[in-house]
C-alpha cells in the first residue's frame, strides 16, 4: 500500500466488530510507534495494551468521547514520559500515535484516537491503570475491525497553506 494513499483512506471509526484482533497485527502497530522520530531520540513514550474487557468498560465510562472504547476489542493507552525529555515528552508520542494509525490501517484495522492528557480524564485512567504520577497520559486509541462506512472530508489545500509568510499566496 502506498503512504500517501493509506494517509488519504485512513479514517477515524467508531464502532467495531465483535472480532479479536490478531496479536501480530498488535504487534505491528506497537512496532510502528517504536520506530517514530522523536526529539534527540529520547523515545519518550510507553504504551498500555488493554484487551481486557472490564478495563476497556472502565476506560469508556471515564471518557465522554470515548464511550466505543467498550466494544473496541483493544484499547492502547499512549503514555509521555518527563524524565525521558522534559520537553517533547508530551509530543513524541504524537508521532508514535500517527505511526500507529498508519500500521493499524495497512493491517486492515480501524482505529480513533482520543485526547486525554491536560483533562478530568487523565487522572482516572492513571488511578485504573496503576500509571507513576511522574508519565503522563497523552491518549487512548481504540482498536479493532471496524463496522462503519469510512467518511470525512478535508479543508482544500490552499486554504490551509500559505507561502512564504501567513496568508501568502503562491
Amino acid at each position: 500500500m502506498d503512504v500517501l494513499e493509506a494517509i488519504r483512506d485512513r479514517r477515524s471509526i467508531r464502532k467495531y466488530k465483535d472480532t479479536e484482533v490478531e496479536e501480530e497485527k498488535i504487534r505491528v502497530v506497537l512496532e510502528a510507534a517504536q520506530w517514530a522520530p522523536s526529539a534527540s531520540n529520547k523515545q519518550p513514550w510507553h504504551f498500555i495494551v488493554v484487551r481486557d474487557k472490564q478495563m476497556r468498560e472502565k476506560l469508556a465510562d471515564a471518557h465522554a468521547y470515548g464511550r466505543f472504547m467498550r466494544e473496541s476489542p483493544v484499547v492502547i493507552v499512549v503514555l509521555g514520559e518527563p524524565a525521558r525529555h522534559p520537553r517533547y515528552n508530551l509530543a513524541d508520542p504524537h508521532n508514535a500515535v500517527q505511526n500507529m494509525l498508519l500500521a493499524a490501517y495497512g493491517q486492515g484495522l480501524s482505529t480513533c484516537w482520543m485526547g486525554v492528557r491536560d483533562t478530568d480524564i487523565e487522572p482516572i485512567f492513571r488511578k485504573l491503570l496503576k500509571i507513576p504520577e511522574d508519565v503522563r497520559v497523552v491518549c487512548s486509541i481504540s482498536v479493532g475491525y471496524g463496522d462503519q462506512e469510512r467518511t470525512s472530508n478535508r479543508r482544500p489545500i490552499e486554504e490551509i497553506v500559505s507561502w512564504e509568510s501567513y496568508g501568502g499566496k503562491k
